[in-house]
C-alpha cells in the first residue's frame, strides 16, 4: 500500500513542479517561438504518458495485490492489447516528431534577404567576421592561422580584405532583420547558443554549419558554449547586442577590417 501512495505522490509532485517551477525559459527574443511550441507539445505528450503509466502501475499494485486464496490468471498473449499499445505508441511518437520536422525545415531554410555573419569558436573565446562593402566573405582555412591572422583568412582572396573582424568582442546585429550564422571551429567541437534566440548548432572542426534567426527585440544577450570543449568551457562566453539599424551601422564603421588588422600587425612587428 505504501508503494501505491508513493507512486501517486510522485505523479502529483511532478505535475505540481512542472506547473509551478521557476526554471522556465528565458523570455524569447527571436522568431523561433515555433521551437517553444514544439517543446510544449512534447511536454504534454510525455507528461500524459508518464502520468498514465505510473497511475496504471499504482492501480495494478492495489488491484492485484497478494490476498490469501487468490490465484493469478495467466494470459500469454493478448493481440488486442498489443495492437492498442503499438498503435498508441506510434501515434504518440508521430505527434512528437511531426512538429519538430516542420520546425527543422524552417530552421535550415534561410531567407534570401538574410545578412551573413561568421562565428568562429576556439578555446575559449568567440570571434566574428562580417562582410565588408562588397557584401561577400572571403575564403578562410585553419591552415592559414597565424598570430596576425587568427581566423585563417586567405590573404590572396580580394573578397576577404574588407571583411570586418571582431576578435573576442561583442557582436552587434540590427533588430528585425534575418541573420544567417556560419559556424566554424578552429580546434574542438563548440556550440554557439544564445538562450533568448532559442536556436543553436554544433560547430564541427573542418566544416561549416549554420542556422538563422531574426532578432525581435533590442537588448544585450549572453552567448554560451553548449558543448563541453575543455577546462575553460564555463568561461567561454560572449555578447550579442541587438540594436537599431542606425546604431548597428555606427558600430560597424568603428570595426577593423582584415586589411587594417594586417597593416596594424605589420606596423607593430616593424617597431
Amino acid at each position: 500500500m505504501a508503494v501505491v501512495v508513493v507512486l501517486v505522490l510522485l505523479v502529483v509532485g511532478s505535475i505540481a513542479f512542472h506547473l509551478l517551477s521557476p526554471w522556465w525559459w528565458t523570455p524569447i527574443a527571436s522568431n523561433w517561438s515555433y521551437i517553444d511550441n514544439t517543446i510544449v507539445i512534447t511536454f504534454w505528450i510525455t507528461g500524459f504518458v508518464f502520468t498514465a503509466v505510473v497511475l496504471f502501475i499504482a492501480y495494478c499494485i492495489l488491484r492485484f495485490r497478494h490476498r490469501g486464496g487468490s490465484q493469478a490468471a495467466y494470459q500469454p498473449e493478448n493481440k488486442r492489447l498489443e495492437w492498442w499499445l503499438a498503435g498508441g505508441t506510434a501515434i504518440g511518437v508521430a505527434a512528437m516528431l511531426a512538429p519538430g520536422l516542420v520546425v527543422w525545415k524552417q530552421f535550415v531554410t534561410v531567407p534570401a534577404d538574410a545578412s551573413v555573419v561568421e562565428v568562429v569558436g576556439q578555446q575559449w573565446q568567440w570571434s566574428f567576421r562580417l562582410p565588408g562593402a562588397d557584401r561577400r566573405l572571403g575564403r578562410a582555412d585553419t591552415r592559414n592561422i597565424t598570430p596576425e591572422n587568427p581566423l585563417g583568412l586567405d590573404k590572396n582572396d580580394p573578397a576577404g580584405m574588407d571583411d570586418v573582424i571582431v576578435q573576442g568582442g561583442e557582436l552587434h546585429i540590427p533588430v528585425g532583420k534575418p541573420v544567417k550564422l556560419l559556424l566554424r571551429s578552429i580546434d574542438v567541437i563548440h556550440d554557439f547558443y544564445v538562450p533568448q534566440f532559442r536556436g543553436k548548432m554544433d560547430m564541427i572542426p573542418g566544416t561549416v554549419t549554420y542556422y538563422w534567426f531574426t532578432p525581435m527585440r533590442t537588448g544585450t544577450f549572453e552567448v554560451l558554449c553548449s558543448e563541453l570543449c575543455g577546462v575553460g568551457h564555463p568561461q567561454m562566453r560572449g555578447t550579442v547586442v541587438v540594436e537599431s539599424e542606425a546604431a548597428y551601422q555606427a558600430w560597424l564603421q568603428q570595426q577593423q577590417t582584415f586589411s587594417q588588422s594586417l597593416a596594424s600587425a605589420e606596423k607593430s612587428a616593424a617597431k
